[in-house]
């Protein structure tokens, strides 16, 4: 059974990577197993040169993997962007939840993050809420779906827990 998947989204610098530092550890406590995708529409880059993986990507290897009795990573070239659904399916089926930042336009529930010092106006409204199910904010507006202080991480996560993970008897260590 697929996790349920949540996308962290905002205007640039408005905290995105803070909360989920924030809310991974809380649901972590809660018992549940928690995995996360980044969306990085510019690229990346985690090999480091003269590595033994780097060197196996230069010498051409299509894709490398590289695994210790703690981790496991894979560096693979693709043709085109691997559609977010095919990410959890393929990487994180075993996961309770998958939390993104980003992936603004996948259609997954989103937790919009407003700070009225980076920005002016959210990026939803709420004549036009799309897959928006919260708000983190440190100024009180109504977008129609509960809005938490931009602090307020444990309400968050009881919300997400209500409506994503909790289901009859399915807590975590029973």
């Amino acid at each position: 059974m697929k996790p349920p998947v949540i996308s962290i989204v905002s205007k640039k610098r408005s905290g995105k990577t803070t909360l989920l530092e924030k809310l991974i550890p809380e649901l972590k406590r809660r018992g549940y197993r928690v995995g996360t995708v980044k969306h990085d529409t510019h690229g990346f880059d985690i090999d480091h040169e003269g590595k033994d993986t780097w060197r196996h990507k230069q010498a051409g290897a299509d894709a490398v993997v590289i695994s210790s009795p703690w981790k496991l990573s894979v560096i693979k070239d693709v043709a085109k962007e691997v559609d977010l659904n095919r990410i959890v399916a393929e990487q994180l089926s075993d996961m309770d939840i998958v939390l993104t930042e980003g992936y603004k336009n996948a259609g997954m529930p989103q937790i919009e993050i407003f700070l009225s010092t980076a920005h002016r106006h959210p990026m939803h409204d709420k004549a036009n809420p799309g897959t928006l199910f919260a708000v983190m904010s440190d100024v009180p507006m109504d977008l129609g779906v509960p809005r938490f202080h931009i602090d307020d991480v444990f309400a968050l996560a009881d919300l997400v827990q209500a409506r994503f993970l909790i289901s009859s008897g399915d807590i975590p260590g029973a």
